[in-house]
């Protein structure tokens, strides 16, 4: 059995749907009740309190990790679920970390994440670590914006990076979760090119074929949106990569077509897969 964490999120659900797909048994382990696909057991747990997730990691063999939010939760030690992880018998742990612990390693949040990476490297369980780029996705934020006005407000609109499809991920993620070849893997995950503000509001507008507007934003009213969903140092930390990306942050990947044997998918299919969002 194989154990999804996060598994209502936008890496968790398609790569729940896909080994599901592949006739693998999948505990699918998120916050809150959820609809999951036949077949699939939903097990509701904080992995703020690793404890928690006892029931749902009897039985299994394998764990994909994703913590982002467990990450700032107040009194929480996410290095705890991998102990409890092993103890219940998991012999293969695929972490979702970020490329940020290579580009800019010493943000709070990236110091957690290495921290974290070598919890699971010194683990005693089989591992691969995903470290993605920005995420295509995050261009949810702007769903209200267009839906209501056909607008994209953003910073730096002609500032670009090569986000990646969370599909992408899921894909490689479940690679990794069930082939050996890809033990002690660590991949960098992006998409096929750099893309900015600008191109991704008009791929949104091809895809619903509707013409929608693109407004830059300050970085003072960025952020004090961003501070809306997140904490300020975050939302600073967030803005520094996606207005002043480094050399590397820039790199377009080799690695998901190396595991996939394909192409990574550019935003413009992720924004037609996606249109409804937006309708």
């Amino acid at each position: 059995m194989i154990v999804v964490t996060g598994a209502t999120g936008n890496v968790g659900r398609p790569l729940t749907r896909a080994l599901a797909e592949a006739g693998e048994q999948v505990t699918a382990v998120s916050r809150h009740s959820a609809e999951v696909p036949d077949g699939v057991r939903h097990v509701v747990a904080d992995l703020a309190e690793p404890a928690g997730l006892e029931p749902a990691l009897a039985g299994a063999k394998a764990l994909f990790l994703l913590l982002s939010g467990d990450l700032h939760a107040v009194g929480a030690n996410p290095a705890d679920v991998i102990g409890t992880a092993v103890a219940s018998g998991v012999r293969r742990i695929v972490l979702l970390s970020s490329l940020g612990v290579v580009t800019r390693p010493f943000g709070t949040t990236r110091v957690q994440l290495r921290a974290l990476e070598d919890g699971v490297r010194e683990s005693g369980a089989d591992w691969a670590l995903l470290r993605p780029g920005g995420f295509a996705s995050n261009a949810l934020w702007w769903t209200e914006s267009v839906r209501a006005q056909r607008l994209v407000a953003a910073p730096f609109g002609d500032v670009g990076v090569p986000v990646v499809d969370p599909a992408d991920i899921a894909a490689v993620a479940a690679a990794c979760l069930t082939d050996d070849r890809h033990s002690g893997g660590v991949y960098e995950l992006t998409g096929p090119e750099v893309v900015t503000p600008r191109q991704q509001t008009a791929a949104i507008a091809a895809a619903l074929g509707e013409p929608v507007r693109f407004h830059e934003l300050t970085r003072a009213e960025a952020k004090a949106g961003m501070e809306r969903m997140m904490p300020g140092e975050l939302a600073d930390d967030t803005l520094d990569i996606i207005g002043a990306p480094t050399e590397a942050e820039l790199r377009v990947s080799p690695d998901v077509e190396a595991v996939l044997g394909r192409a990574p998918r550019p935003f413009a299919d992720w924004a037609t897969r996606n249109a409804e969002s937006f309708r």
